[in-house]
């Protein structure tokens, strides 16, 4: 499936600005053209995902976890 985006020349996008920012802040991307050949692309920012939440992810740590490592783990990373 192809998607058209429409193509605005730059003299009908300085007339009808308001307009296509509208369109891309609603999510719609139009293709700003100087001549007739594709120049800039106006498109809706990324969406924010807001602030990391600490424990989101449903996952434990068990108390294996914190036990040292045995001295072959160690050989193997070369951390000695």
């Amino acid at each position: 499936m192809v998607i058209k985006m429409p193509t605005i020349n730059v003299h009908e996008a300085k007339t009808h600005f308001s307009k296509l920012l509208e369109q891309a802040h609603t999510g719609q991307e139009i293709v700003l053209a100087k001549a007739g050949i594709p120049y800039a692309r106006l498109m809706p920012l990324a969406v924010v995902s807001g602030k990391r939440q600490p424990g989101r992810l449903a996952c434990r740590v068990d108390e294996a976890f914190f036990e040292p490592l045995p001295d072959a783990e160690f050989d193997t990373w070369g951390a000695k």
